[in-house]
């Protein structure tokens, strides 16, 4: 870690091969911003290792830049996300429509439109978080899960939920550039005002020297390809 501050132990929330372009194993803050708790967030895609700079869809660069990528094709689109920990929903937002296609030129307005002229007091956080869940753990302690896929959320408010357990599916709402897992530890459920935890996975995998090595109480860098 960056930072010498023991990193809270949580459950690895994807199943599979998983790459983290953004990490606090990398750079802190991830994001480059403290803002909306998400100084130590991860973001979570899947990608073609095979392929020249790893894309994370089944179609040609071009395709992707001339005309956009549906979002079906996408490795991660649709993949289950798991609680991380035992505890408590306190808010489950579904409803927010995914644009159906990424496209370079309008998801680059879409984030700095958010980023630039977002008003935490007077805007609404699903403009930025999209579908999200957000889970007590412990005391002051928050896991937020963001850009779910829409219509997927399977929990609601108020509902205790084991740590394992399938709640909602990767998607693209909210200031997404593309499918991912948004996923960060805060000491509020108000993502508005919360400060970004410290976290680490319990246990997962890395590819090395073409055999996978087991990792415990782990953070993931950008050079790294993990799987749980």
């Amino acid at each position: 870690m960056i930072e010498a501050r023991e990193p809270i132990i949580v459950e690895f929330p994807l199943r599979g091969e998983w790459y983290s372009p953004n990490t606090p194993g990398t750079k802190i803050p991830s994001h480059g911003t403290n803002q909306l708790g998400s100084r130590y967030a991860y973001d979570f895609i899947q990608v073609d290792w095979e392929r020249m700079g790893w894309p994370a869809y089944r179609t040609s660069l071009a395709q992707y830049l001339l005309f956009g990528v549906p979002l079906d094709d996408y490795y991660c689109w649709g993949q289950e996300v798991f609680a991380p920990c035992e505890g408590i929903i306190v808010q489950a937002k579904d409803g927010y429509k995914e644009r159906a296609r990424t496209k370079l030129l309008s998801d680059m307005s879409n984030a700095y439109k958010n980023a630039h002229y977002f008003d935490l007091k007077k805007d609404d956080i699903q403009s930025v978080a999209g579908n999200y869940i957000i889970i007590e753990c412990a005391d002051n302690i928050y896991a937020g899960l963001v850009h779910l896929q829409t219509g997927s959320i399977q929990v609601s408010v108020g509902q205790r939920v084991k740590k394992g357990e399938v709640i909602g599916r990767v998607g693209h709402s909210g200031n997404s550039f593309a499918p991912h897992l948004h996923f960060q530890l805060m000491d509020s459920s108000d993502i508005a005002t919360a400060n970004g935890l410290p976290f680490a996975f319990e246990q997962y995998e890395i590819f090395k020297n073409g055999l996978w090595e087991k990792v415990n109480n782990g953070i993931p860098t950008n050079k790294d390809r993990i799987r749980f």
